[in-house]
């Protein structure tokens, strides 16, 4: 199923993460998004971790994503 307007489409978690880190590391991160993973020893792979398990958690990560390299603010 084609989704040409849908910005996550095609993007995995990862690469949204890293990108979302180029832009804000770590500090920014937890600013924006309230967890542990991202405040505590961060790193990719137990941010990945937690993320894929956390439902609430990705959806508020792939939100950010859209407002911070989609959005016409």
């Amino acid at each position: 199923m084609s989704q040409p307007n849908n910005p996550l489409h095609g993007k995995t978690l990862q690469s949204i993460l890293e990108e979302l880190l180029v832009r804000y590391r770590w500090d920014g991160l937890a600013y924006h998004i309230d967890i542990k993973c991202f405040k505590e020893n961060p790193s990719i792979k137990s941010s990945l971790t937690f993320l894929r398990k956390t439902e609430w958690a990705r959806k508020k990560v792939e939100e950010l994503y859209i407002e911070a390299f989609y959005s016409n603010k």
